[in-house]
């Protein structure tokens, strides 16, 4: 017989007075009640109850064993309380990958609401334009840009578009024009970001895709400066060098203040799909699952649905 089951029963029969309103209240037989309550005393070797066929009465030993039980049974109770608020409490260490603009601009200021909400959680951060596999690189989440394979089976969670504009400081345009077209950015210096390799956007270094009225136009550029970084590029562009074309989170605040202006402004960029990535073993862990709904409340797209894709 379990110990800790035949404890519990022996409580019930004590509260209850009678071995049939214990049997009640385990809901088992009256027979396997007397089966337990046999169990303790021959485990224990002294006699718990004196039974009559009218009635019950605790011998000395049974009033002692009766408080003793009560007190194994609430830490027992309080352990398992202790492992469900440890279940469900976040914490540890939680590591994300995201793509460096993204993770500059949007993630990381948005981090300090998740931490005042989970201060057990501590987060080690990866902020790279590549791919990195989740399993290899030891991560948790990873927020991923652009296509991807859905023949694996790690969850995506669909976020909003990632958009772009394509703007100028205003010294550059004063000095060189205003564009209208895109057909007009082959007269203009035109900066470019360099892509990493296997990137599906690693063609915009020398063709811009814009989206038109009549659709998707295909422009052909030039320019002084191609550069792997986005910061550079924003700095570049603001300082008069040339038009780029960035993401809204490096721009919208420099287009707001007027130091950059949007071009060509009826063709805007063609948007690019973001995903929330994640194995589904690991969703169980309250550190993640907390910080899955955390980032789908903030930048997930309305009734976001989940597919799988590959790390």
């Amino acid at each position: 017989m379990d110990l800790f089951q035949s404890m519990s029963v022996y409580v019930k029969v004590v509260e209850g007075g009678s071995m049939t309103a214990a049997a009640l209240q385990c809901d088992m037989s009256t027979t396997m009640v007397g089966n337990h309550l046999r169990a303790l005393e021959q485990r224990l070797g002294v006699q718990l109850l004196q039974r009559t066929t009218r009635r019950q009465r605790l011998t000395e030993f049974g009033s002692v064993y009766y408080q003793r039980c009560l007190d194994v049974l609430g830490l027992v109770a309080d352990s398992e309380r202790l492992a469900e608020q440890a279940l469900d409490e976040p914490r540890g260490l939680l590591r994300i990958a995201a793509p460096l603009t993204f993770g500059v601009e949007r993630l990381t200021p948005a981090l300090s609401e998740y931490a005042l909400l989970y201060p057990q959680v501590k987060l080690d951060v990866v902020l790279t334009n590549g791919r990195p596999d989740l399993l290899e690189n030891g991560l948790d989440v990873a927020f991923r840009l652009g296509s991807f394979d859905e023949s694996s089976n790690l969850i995506a969670r669909p976020l909003i578009d990632y958009t772009l504009t394509v703007c100028a400081s205003p010294d550059y345009i004063a000095r060189r024009g205003m564009p209208h077209t895109p057909q007009d950015l082959q007269q203009h210096d035109c900066l470019s970001f360099a892509y990493p390799a296997g990137d599906d956007w690693q063609s915009v270094e020398k063709r811009w895709r814009l989206s038109g009225p009549e659709g998707e136009v295909l422009v052909d550029v030039s320019g002084p400066l191609l550069i792997n970084s986005s910061a550079g590029l924003h700095q570049a562009a603001r300082n008069g060098m040339g038009i780029m074309m960035l993401p809204d989170a490096l721009v919208e605040q420099d287009l707001r203040e007027g130091k950059l202006v949007k071009v060509v402004a009826d063709y805007p960029p063609p948007s690019r799909p973001m995903h929330l990535l994640y194995a589904p073993d690991r969703y169980r862990l309250p550190k993640l699952r907390r910080f899955v709904e955390f980032a789908m409340r903030t930048w997930g797209k309305p009734d976001a649905g989940r597919s799988t894709i590959e790390s």
